[in-house]
């Protein structure tokens, strides 16, 4: 779907903050249901990467709101484990008996419909006036969904309830029409309507081929966008190659002249950091480049976080003037990694449990 067919079905869906009667899977929802008995256990002997995951669930929405730049979708399933990030220290987070729901927020640009990661965000859920649950969610990176914030929660029962979802600015530099958006934060309330039969009613399904490289679907959502990178082919300027960082797939595009918004003139390098198989956006990691001609170094540095209406979500730094020939060679090595939460199938890989994440050089072509 395009930006402008997204944006006729989203304005007219969406206009109003609380926007509801968005019940079901937006074309997610699998064909068969088979009720819900907790999570299978995980595979034996992950591969150190992508892998499908022991299972698949669909998701009920529970609206959509508007606050300035910012629009939010409110979606939730059954509780599940995930991983969170800190440093190098991966750890798991499993359900409890009080989790009735893993809540999940995404945010995106209300103009083109581009998700916006690094914004921070919390929520605040309200029953009847009183408070539910409060706190701070996670950003988090699933096969399907790719960049959205969650968390496990307990509700109070069914009926229905005010998501107080509080936005961040984007923390990362923004560039080209982006450069003067985003800077402040949004509160987004949003009624969620839920039950228990509702919540057990959505689709999960288990994968005979759980652990195999791979990856599920991602979403086909007809009033959201989804978080993919652009294809190699509709990236600006002229991609130079991409490599494979414990499956980040990291693919080097230059610019004639930097983007407004970044300080140095002349030729910018800009890295797109996707998942394998699904293209899904890459944020909040370290990346530093080194540009090499004949065995000597000429640019070195590190790469900003950045985001632009063209390259969308990347990794840029301008080259001070120095040109990239055939036959040079860029080496990219991530000195963080991917700061963000994983979803099963995620969690062994861009410097997750099972190891780091190497340098990689590239010879242009």
């Amino acid at each position: 779907m395009n930006r402008r067919t997204f944006l006729r079905r989203a304005g007219a869906a969406g206009a109003v903050a609380g926007t509801g009667g968005l019940a079901g899977c937006l074309g997610f929802r699998l064909s068969s249901s088979d009720g819900f008995a907790g999570e299978p256990p995980l595979v034996e002997n992950r591969p150190d990467g992508v892998y499908v995951p022991t299972h698949v669930e669909g998701m009920n929405m529970g609206g959509m709101g508007v606050d300035g730049d910012y629009r939010v979708g409110v979606f939730y399933s059954y509780a599940h484990r995930f991983w969170n990030v800190n440093g190098e220290s991966v750890e798991r987070t499993d359900t409890t008996a009080d989790d009735d729901v893993h809540l999940m927020a995404s945010v995106w640009d209300a103009e083109t419909g581009q998700v916006l990661p690094e914004t921070g965000l919390s929520v605040e859920i309200e029953k009847d006036g009183s408070l539910v649950s409060q706190e701070v969610i996670y950003p988090m990176l699933s096969q399907p969904m790719g960049v959205h914030y969650g968390g496990n929660f307990g509700l109070d029962g069914d009926g229905t309830y005010t998501v107080n979802v509080s936005v961040g600015g984007v923390r990362t530099r923004r560039t080209g029409a982006f450069r003067d958006r985003f800077g402040d934060p949004a509160d987004v309330p949003i009624e969620l309507e839920y039950s228990t039969a509702a919540r057990d009613e959505i689709s999960f399904r288990t994968r005979d081929d759980a652990g195999d490289p791979g990856a599920v679907s991602r979403m086909q959502m007809e009033m959201l966008p989804d978080a993919t990178a652009p294809a190699v082919d509709d990236l600006p300027g002229t991609v130079l190659g991409e490599v494979n960082s414990n499956d980040a797939v990291l693919v080097a595009t230059l610019l004639e002249d930097s983007p407004a918004g970044v300080d140095t003139a002349g030729p910018y390098l800009a890295v797109s950091a996707r998942t394998p198989y699904n293209r899904m956006l890459i944020p909040a990691m370290g990346l530093a480049a080194t540009h090499s001609r004949d065995g000597g170094e000429v640019f070195a540095g590190e790469l900003v976080r950045t985001l632009d209406p063209d390259l969308s979500y990347h990794y840029g730094a301008a080259l001070d003037g120095a040109s990239v020939e055939s036959g040079d060679e860029l080496t990219l090595t991530p000195t963080v990694w991917p700061q963000i939460a994983r979803h099963e199938g995620y969690e062994t890989a861009f410097g997750g449990l099972m190891g780091g994440m190497p340098k990689r050089t590239l010879t242009v072509e």
